[in-house]
């Protein structure tokens, strides 16, 4: 069993708004259980002459019977778009930022002193509410 593995991407879209190439990725990987995402990132950098860090892979699954998975692939054109457009709990994945720990309670208690306030001012106190919670 070789540990070559063979990446095929299809469906590319070349996406301005986002600042972002976006693919579908087919690893062909015979005689391994998976690919890490860090070595995925590492090659499909390298094919699009991209930076590591503004490579993102989520989603991967593999076939039953193995040796194949398939998952998606964002590459960034800077470091600001990737921030401003990645969600938060992928860029924690990716050890760009880092998760704020807060308690269940806090979380639930500012989520129910939001519920209690009606129309406009609903936002500003669920703002108030998590700023409290941060505090606790």
């Amino acid at each position: 069993m070789s540990d070559a593995v063979i990446i095929k991407t299809r469906k590319f879209k070349r996406n301005p708004l986002l600042a972002r190439k976006q693919m579908i990725v087919d690893v062909i990987h015979p005689g391994r259980a998976n690919v890490s995402k860090s070595e995925l990132g590492d090659l499909i950098a390298g094919m699009y002459k991209a930076d590591t860090k503004l490579t993102i892979l989520f989603g991967f699954r593999t076939k039953f019977g193995g040796g194949k998975s398939t998952g998606f692939c964002l590459i960034y054109d800077n470091e600001e778009s990737m921030i401003k457009f990645e969600p938060k709990h992928r860029m924690v994945r990716k050890g760009i930022t880092e998760k704020k720990e807060q308690s269940r309670k806090a979380i639930k208690e500012a989520k129910n002193k939001g519920k209690k306030i009606r129309g406009t001012g609903a936002s500003i106190a669920k703002h108030k509410a998590k700023r409290a919670a941060m505090q606790e």
